[in-house]
């Protein structure tokens, strides 16, 4: 006891007490301005939130599609708007933020439908761009189907988990174009990435559903460049770039004392390398989205099925690539194998199940409090994800319009 005295009445003691007492005039202050700051922040884009208005489109594909992904990379090319935060009144006064969209591919019961969340004022935008490309489709507003799903651990049990990337933004997934399907091939011969979730979805039992949700809003200059102190995208074009050059300079050979390149150490650019190269340029030469995924599976308690949570991951691990893809990342937790004293408990594990269903209900991803990682994916990427199958597409339960509408004549009797 008495060395414990000692030791807190020593002068470095008493000094670095001192120290800490005068700082606190300081530091508390600057903490409590920050920690306001936030829920300033908070409290003005919450206010903005609740003044919108959203809406769920669904659309209707017709029974043949013969468009490639390209279409569907045209229309989300049109929801790149980075409109809404323009000047310090927009962002911190009025809480205003750039739009953010939902596309949703969902299984009821088997029967596969196509949705787009949005605010209401984006609709006639959405139906232009889609009607652009896809004349035959049929696009209706229609209620949430999320909101009469409670969770009751009692009666359902549910699968939620979210998707990070496995390497760094800038490496691409595997696309349409990779694929062939840029070039419109022919039904009997397409290879479809979206066909193996389509079947995954469409074999969902009566009383389950599959929901999967690409929330996306327009990629901006988040980061400052630290020689310039300037707005810079270090996450993605950046990075890219740098990427690209560390494989030329790797070819070009290394570096002597004197800066210059060391006879003999350079080596041709391998084919993979070329190939590598080609695949960043064109993925951050097109426009970038922030981009947030989750995959949730609904059903009554006693008919769970986790066999489904296998098939629906299969089916987006069918559009990673050897430089990039997707793994689930934050869902429910999960107990420790070696260490059960460690394990969550069944409380805990309800709590996170709420908690995504909530956030999926809410459409909410890059906000506080829903707030999570997110990734960067182009349009080209996007298109990839979500788009209109053609008859590639075989599930007896996709909802498909049976009959094709046909103008009337020009010329006919009145």
């Amino acid at each position: 006891m008495n060395a414990i005295f000692k030791l807190f009445s020593s002068p470095q003691m008493l000094l670095t007490f001192k120290i800490l007492y005068y700082a606190a005039y300081v530091f508390v202050p600057a903490a409590a301005a920050v920690i306001l700051w936030d829920l300033w922040v908070q409290y003005r884009r919450a206010l903005f939130f609740a003044a919108q208005t959203y809406i769920l489109l669904e659309v209707k594909l017709p029974k043949d599609i013969f468009k490639s992904p390209q279409a569907a990379e045209f229309f989300i090319s049109g929801l790149y708007s980075t409109l809404g935060e323009g000047n310090w009144y927009e962002k911190f006064w009025k809480g205003s933020v750039r739009s953010w969209f939902s596309l949703e591919i969902v299984s009821i019961d088997g029967a596969v439908h196509f949705y787009i969340w949005a605010r209401k004022g984006a609709k006639s935008q959405i139906e232009a761009n889609l009607y652009s490309q896809y004349p035959g489709i049929e696009i209706y507003e229609v209620p949430d189907y999320t909101l009469p799903v409670v969770f009751d651990p009692e009666v359902n049990n549910i699968f939620a988990t979210e998707f990070d990337l496995t390497q760094k933004d800038y490496f691409p997934i595997k696309t349409y174009i990779d694929y062939g399907m840029d070039k419109d091939p022919k039904e009997e011969v397409k290879i479809d990435p979206l066909t193996p979730l389509i079947e995954a979805l469409g074999a969902i039992r009566r009383g389950e559903q599959a929901w999967l949700q690409i929330i996306i809003r327009a990629h901006v200059k988040e980061d400052k460049d630290p020689k310039t102190g300037e707005a810079a995208d270090l996450k993605w074009k950046k990075g890219a770039e740098e990427e690209i050059k560390k494989i030329q300079d790797a070819a070009k050979g290394e570096k002597g004392p004197d800066g210059k390149v060391i006879p003999g150490t350079g080596a041709p650019l391998h084919d993979v390398d070329k190939e590598k190269i080609t695949s960043l340029a064109r993925s951050v030469s097109k426009n970038g989205f922030d981009t947030g995924i989750r995959l949730m599976y609904i059903s009554p308690k006693e008919s769970f099925d986790p066999s489904r949570i296998g098939s629906l991951i299969g089916g987006i691990m069918h559009f990673n690539s050897p430089l990039n893809g997707f793994k689930p990342a934050r869902g429910i937790p999960n107990n420790y194998k070696w260490f059960p004293w460690m394990a969550y408990s069944d409380q805990k594990k309800n709590k996170a199940r709420q908690y995504l269903l909530d956030a999926y209900k809410r459409r909410a991803y890059f906000y506080k409090p829903y707030n999570k990682k997110y990734f960067v994916l182009n349009t080209e990427e996007l298109a990839t994800m979500y788009h209109f199958p053609g008859g590639v597409s075989t599930t007896p339960t996709f909802a498909r319009i049976e009959s094709r509408k046909a103008e009337a004549p020009f010329n006919i009797p009145i």
